[in-house]
């Protein structure tokens, strides 16, 4: 509740009352407590007093919540245009909140030592963060979890434009597609880039930007769909990869602080992740720049997970290993089908990294499906992506991919021509191209994470007693299961028989196989072969192995 705060003194005169008065914090307007769900959001305005030439560098606004058990929560507020400011916190207690402002000009009135109450009852709602809470890293440190433990498997979409250049009813019907192949993470950057307003996240001089409020509205209404539609939005604040450098270069670390800053402001309190993506280069200057910026922004306070993507230099994960304010790890697992990239993906560094400390989950990024490989000119496959997920998920502990799929990731919205009998305008590149095999397919494998304990897995690469990714890597076996041995997993890419060690799997098991193509199961029988045993699949194509205790 926002409440006048005064004192009244006994026989005072009127000008002393008016003097003490001047002397305590001005409350916020009167009126009812706001109601806010737990891991709602609350949103409160306020309009300050003072105008400014640029308010987010003349000014700052930090706004402290007390929670019901007295912890408190910093969060900074952020600049709406004209003279309007906002906080957004989501709470995770039920009961009553308060909280106060903290402005950096002392003299602003309506900025500065605001205060005021809102009342947080029990969840409610029907997505999977407002019946769960937001995603956090787990205790194990290798998983994804929501606020009430339930465990989260990322599959996400990789859609880097698409927020920015899509119509509102586009995004819709994007999100509705997606959520409806079991995707939960849609992938995206604030910048750079224009939207389809042709404006941008901010303006003026490199060395002094003007946020642009009114891109950032449009975007509001972006999250607001994924989060209905039970999808988390991970967040590029910007990307800065070789292609686009010359659009970002230009901002020095104290203008891309701000930018990162003013972002996590504004959404911080959506069901969101942020990523840090970009791509080292050879002076390294990236790795310090976003040290700083990170440790900056990031490193004093609580908040939502913070996923480094490096992109094709991989080698940049040694370099942020350190850096406590990195709470995940990103890695493009397969960057080729040839066969020294598919050896280096399976006996090279990263096929170790699930064993360095300090541990994080780990996300591998596949290659977009019919995305262009560089070194031949040929394309990624959908057989191509679905071998990279299911290797990819064996060979770490799995907390779930990052898929891409071209016309996509992109957003490319050119429209073929109209077709000649029909005089019907074709879709969108984008729009078809939600429906690629392997997109489709991704659902199948969402199902099947989901109905295993899949934290509790392991890569098993010693369970496997005839290995024919030594002579052909495409023919990679792939085995992982749990500690207690109560339940394995076995991912032959097209080999007729996996031949296993029986000491490596679960005893008395049942068997079955699972097609990833169709997301089928089929009964599996075995052959006794002294130390081993033999499983022939049903059909050829690629199959996963299920063993596990009971049903």
């Amino acid at each position: 509740m926002m409440r006048n705060i005064g004192f009244t003194w006994i026989r005072l005169t009127v000008a002393c009352h008016f003097l003490l008065l001047a002397a305590v914090p001005r409350a916020a307007a009167s009126g009812k407590p706001a109601v806010i769900a737990k891991w709602g959001r609350f949103e409160q305005s306020f309009k300050s007093t003072v105008p400014y030439s640029n308010p987010v560098q003349d000014v700052s606004l930090r706004v402290i919540f007390k929670s019901p058990m007295g912890e408190t929560n910093e969060v900074d507020g952020f600049w709406d245009g004209g003279r309007t400011w906002r906080v957004r916190f989501s709470p995770d207690q039920p009961g009553r909140w308060k909280f106060r402002t903290v402005c950096s000009d002392k003299t602003n009135d309506g900025l500065h030592n605001e205060f005021g109450e809102f009342i947080c009852t029990a969840a409610t709602g029907l997505t999977r963060f407002a019946k769960h809470g937001r995603v956090r890293v787990a205790l194990d440190r290798r998983h994804l979890e929501h606020a009430d433990g339930r465990p989260f498997f990322w599959l996400a979409d990789t859609v880097w434009n698409g927020a920015r250049m899509s119509g509102l009813k586009d995004w819709e019907y994007y999100a509705g597609v997606r959520a409806s192949q079991r995707f939960t993470v849609a992938q995206w950057a604030a910048a750079p880039g224009e939207d389809l307003k042709n404006e941008s996240a901010y303006g003026g001089f490199p060395d002094r930007i003007a946020i642009n409020p009114n891109f950032f509205k449009r975007l509001d209404a972006k999250l607001d769909v994924l989060g209905q539609a039970g999808i988390l939005s991970a967040i590029a604040p910007f990307r800065e990869l070789p292609s686009q450098t010359n659009a970002i270069a230009a901002l020095p670390d104290d203008q891309a602080e701000l930018l990162t800053r003013y972002i996590v402001a504004r959404w911080g309190a959506n069901p969101v992740v942020w990523l840090i993506a970009f791509e080292g280069d050879s002076g390294a200057r990236n790795v310090g720049r976003w040290k700083r910026i990170g440790q900056a922004v990031f490193g004093a306070r609580t908040h939502a997970p913070v996923v480094l993507f490096p992109g094709e230099t991989q080698w940049l994960l040694d370099e942020f290993r350190d850096q406590k304010w990195v709470d995940v790890f990103g890695y493009q697992s397969v960057t080729d089908i040839t066969d020294d990239a598919l050896k280096w993906t399976f006996t090279g560094p990263l096929a170790a990294e699930w064993k360095k400390e300090p541990s994080r989950p780990l996300i591998p990024v596949l290659p977009y499906e019919y995305g262009v490989i560089a070194q031949t000119g040929k394309r990624f496959s959908s057989d191509d992506v679905r071998h990279a997920a299911y290797w990819s998920l064996l060979l770490a502990p799995p907390a779930g991919v990052s898929y891409g799929g071209q016309g996509v990731a992109n957003w490319n919205a050119n429209v073929g021509p109209k077709d000649e009998q029909t005089k019907a305008a074709d879709l969108p590149t984008w729009h078809k191209a939600l429906f690629m095999p392997a997109a489709k397919q991704m659902s199948s494998l969402a199902s099947f994470m989901t109905s295993i304990d899949f934290w509790r897995v392991r890569p098993e690469p010693k369970a496997v007693a005839t290995q024919p990714g030594e002579q052909s890597p495409r023919r990679f076996i792939a085995a992982a299961g749990t500690e207690a041995k109560d339940f394995s997993i076995v991912y032959a890419p097209e080999d007729r028989t996996l031949d296993l060690f029986l000491d490596a799997l679960p005893h008395s098991p049942t068997v079955s196989w699972f097609n990833p193509r169709t997301g089928e199961n089929n009964p599996a029988v075995a052959v006794l072969a002294g130390r081993s045993c033999q499983f022939p699949t049903p059909d050829p194509g690629d199959w996963l192995l299920v063993l596990k205790v009971g049903k």
